[in-house]
């Protein structure tokens, strides 16, 4: 299955890590209706940013999750591959 990591570029103000836990609790609450496996995702509260590891059959899937889930959609998705 493809590979997309996810990058949320601002943060509402005042958002913190265990805020974007939550996020990431419903992410996984939700993200079976779309054949979606969320893997991992980092903060930097400091720049107020998200990246997300998700497993999706598409960009589009991995989306649509975000939005049903909570409504903070990424601002950018990338199509990654793992390396070494």
């Amino acid at each position: 299955m493809p590979m997309f990591m996810d990058v949320h570029e601002n943060l509402p103000e005042g958002a913190t890590a265990a805020d974007v836990a939550h996020a990431h609790e419903a992410d996984l609450a939700t993200q079976s209706a779309h054949g979606v496996k969320y893997v991992k995702y980092w903060v930097d509260e400091k720049e107020r940013k998200v990246f997300c590891l998700v497993e999706a059959p598409s960009a589009e899937a991995a989306e649509a999750v975000h939005r049903e889930a909570h409504g903070l959609v990424a601002d950018r998705i990338f199509e990654v591959v793992e390396g070494s």
